[in-house]
């Protein structure tokens, strides 16, 4: 009976207590729901910048093939990120390039809003094609 009272008492301390874990866990949320889209962003920029090496490696050149590979891509994931190669033309057998994909994304969370980010993704590369 002693123990019910003593939980009758406390009552009011268990109600602030839940309500400042409701806040917090909310607060987490919140965060969580505003962090999200940057690392999908961030994925989706490592799967670009693979795709476009690999369509470089294929063709052992930077040209028409990637340049199509580049506008497919652009239409298929809505992004259109600045691409820089770190050779251009032909590139003979063995030889390694890279790639990287940059783009600005804005990061806001309550009072840091507007705040713009810029994602980059590196893909690396060897060329797979024979040039005489």
């Amino acid at each position: 009976m002693k123990r019910f009272e003593r939980l009758l008492k406390n009552r009011g301390n268990s109600y602030v207590g839940i309500t400042i874990f409701v806040m917090v866990m909310m607060m987490v949320l919140v965060f969580i729901m505003n962090v999200a889209p940057v690392f999908l962003l961030k994925m989706k920029m490592d799967t670009y910048a693979q795709e476009l090496c690999r369509e470089a490696e294929i063709a052992g050149r930077i040209g028409s093939e990637v340049n199509t590979r580049l506008a497919r891509l652009n239409e298929s994931t809505g992004l259109s990120p600045d691409v820089t190669w770190s050779a251009s033309g032909k590139i003979q057998i063995g030889n390694t390039f890279t790639v990287t994909v940059s783009a600005q994304t804005d990061f806001s969370f309550f009072i840091f809003s507007g705040n713009p980010i810029t994602i980059a993704s590196t893909a690396e590369g060897t060329s797979e094609v024979f040039w005489k």
